[in-house]
């Protein structure tokens, strides 16, 4: 009872958060979204900065789930890199800049994790792609897969940069878009630019899906 509990507070908290951004959501305000008494919540969290972890855990367990779910399901790292923007898609055009700008500024902690999670699970996980990738012929053998998985990475997050990216101007998702487009079709050889472009049109519903790479 008390994990459908938790569940049900991280959930309506983050519910908040993706509208309004971390700062500006009081406990209070948590606990009239979800009709039960602050002291409820207190009961299972001890405060803001414990839910704000509670929750950055859960999405980034979901996270890696679904990357791992993707890898395992994909024949080649091409339809891996379309599916992970597929999963991009759903995941970036939800997510709200203010949230990334309020954790890193107000909650240090959860944005440490994040900044694990980046570092120790992201930044593997590419440099094994790309890896397979050079073996498979569809990305160029001459990359450092070490400095090309950190530059990734960390262009996620600088795409969430308010500063260089205002929201009123740019869509938080096209923004996404166009920077993991340039990644691939930057770290491709030929062989998988013909294979990127097949896939695509695949998914625009211009041509069928490859059965085989």
């Amino acid at each position: 009872m008390s994990n459908g509990q938790i569940d049900r507070i991280i959930i309506g908290a983050e519910e908040l958060f993706m509208q309004a951004g971390i700062k500006s959501v009081t406990m209070d305000d948590i606990a009239r979204h979800l009709g039960m008494s602050k002291k409820t919540i207190y009961h299972f969290l001890n405060d803001k900065n414990d839910l704000v972890m509670a929750l950055v855990k859960k999405k980034l367990a979901e996270d890696e789930e679904q990357m791992n779910n993707i890898i395992s399901t994909s024949l080649n790292v091409i339809e891996e890199m379309i599916n992970m923007m597929k999963c991009s898609e759903e995941i970036f055009g939800r997510i709200n800049p203010i949230v990334i700008h309020d954790m890193q500024k107000y909650h240090p902690d959860a944005w440490a994790e994040f900044q694990r999670f980046k570092s120790e699970v992201l930044v593997k996980t590419l440099e094994e792609l790309l890896i397979k990738g050079i073996k498979q012929g569809f990305i160029r053998s001459d990359l450092d897969v070490k400095i090309m998985a950190k530059m990734r990475v960390n262009q996620v997050e600088m795409g969430f940069n308010t500063v260089i990216f205002p929201v009123a101007q740019f869509s938080p998702w096209k923004v996404q878009y166009q920077l993991l487009e340039h990644f691939n079709y930057g770290i491709c050889t030929l062989e998988g630019h013909k294979l990127l472009d097949q896939y695509k049109e695949a998914n625009t519903g211009q041509s069928k899906f490859l059965k085989e790479a």
